[in-house]
């Protein structure tokens, strides 16, 4: 098994290349032109709780945030992760100075820097900018197919093809590839992914886990999904 020391000396070697991401020129010229506030986050802290009313807009300058929505019954059921540059707190209307929350927002990296934005500013600022509407609208025309194709995936691949949408996802998100497979760059634990998943029991992610490594799908390097071959992956995926 290749140690971290090993990888860290492979992407400087071979220069392991990350997964794509999608533009956001327009909406790092806006935030470059501006000044506005940035809060930080420590590791595990919130920055909204669903339902709490907030009226600012928040945008990711750096480090990893995860969303999630809680069930009547108190089961968590995470959303995503983000880790780029991207508008996490949901934009509603142009008039509404307070909106509720509409899930958690939760640090996931050591810690994380988010510009904080008046919400009704933000919505005249877009009005005045061309290309700033053209990322609005690219942007929720990106939600809604990603929430679409998460809601299909969800139903039709049962608990196997689940865990195998969140590494794939997970891949996409933090993966960095070499000759010989993707490093999912991002410690994600087994009870996080069943959450995602809507799977009440960590163990059943485990032995899906155990089965991944058994067939030559994945192994694990210093509690980090390597994936050995993508497309056993998408093999148990129904995209």
């Amino acid at each position: 098994m290749l140690s971290y020391d090993k990888i860290a000396m492979k992407i400087s070697v071979s220069h392991g290349r990350k997964i794509g991401k999608l533009d956001n020129t327009a909406l790092t010229d806006y935030l470059e032109q501006k000044k506005f506030p940035i809060v930080t986050k420590e590791y595990k802290k919130y920055l909204l709780y669903e339902g709490i009313q907030d009226h600012h807009v928040y945008i990711l300058k750096s480090g990893v945030i995860k969303t999630s929505v809680i069930s009547r019954d108190g089961r968590e059921f995470n959303l995503e992760y983000i880790n780029d540059l991207e508008v996490v707190s949901l934009l509603k209307d142009e008039y509404s100075q307070f909106i509720d929350a509409p899930f958690n927002i939760r640090v996931e990296s050591e810690k994380a820097e988010l510009y904080q934005i008046d919400r009704v500013e933000f919505w005249k600022d877009i009005n005045q900018n061309f290309e700033l509407q053209i990322y609005v609208k690219n942007y929720y025309r990106e939600r809604l197919l990603k929430s679409m194709k998460r809601t299909q995936q969800m139903l039709m691949n049962g608990k196997f093809g689940a865990v195998c949408t969140q590494i794939y996802d997970l891949y996409d998100k933090f993966g960095i590839e070499f000759e010989d497979g993707v490093l999912i760059d991002f410690v994600v634990t087994n009870e996080e992914i069943a959450h995602f998943c809507g799977i009440n029991a960590a163990s059943s992610v485990s032995r899906i886990m155990h089965d991944l490594k058994s067939c030559g799908a994945i192994k694990i390097i210093d509690r980090k999904i390597f994936i050995k071959n993508i497309e056993l992956i998408k093999d148990n995926i129904i995209f």
